[in-house]
């Protein structure tokens, strides 16, 4: 018995085989640079952009004790906001 012909391949189609990658602009320098996956930083500034900046120094931030002082003043000020008496 003959089968009928296939409309179609059966072999596989490979459409895209060396699939580039998009090419975007940095939004800091300007310069163009490939969007590949797994890349660092953000996806609209090139490499050298998104290296991470030295954030500021320990001696800037406020010590821990501060840290607690300032969340007993803000649990403070909503607690009277939430509860104050109508006059």
């Amino acid at each position: 018995m003959l089968r009928p012909k296939p409309k179609y391949s059966s072999l596989p189609i490979k459409y895209h085989p060396l699939m580039a990658f998009p090419i975007k602009t940095c939004v800091v320098c300007g310069e163009e640079f490939e969007l590949k996956p797994g890349k660092p930083g953000f996806a609209n500034r090139c490499p050298e952009c998104s290296v991470e900046d030295e954030g500021p120094s320990k001696e800037g931030r406020p010590s821990p004790s501060s840290d607690s002082e300032l969340n007993a003043a803000r649990k403070k000020a909503m607690r009277d906001l939430l509860y104050r008496k109508e006059s």
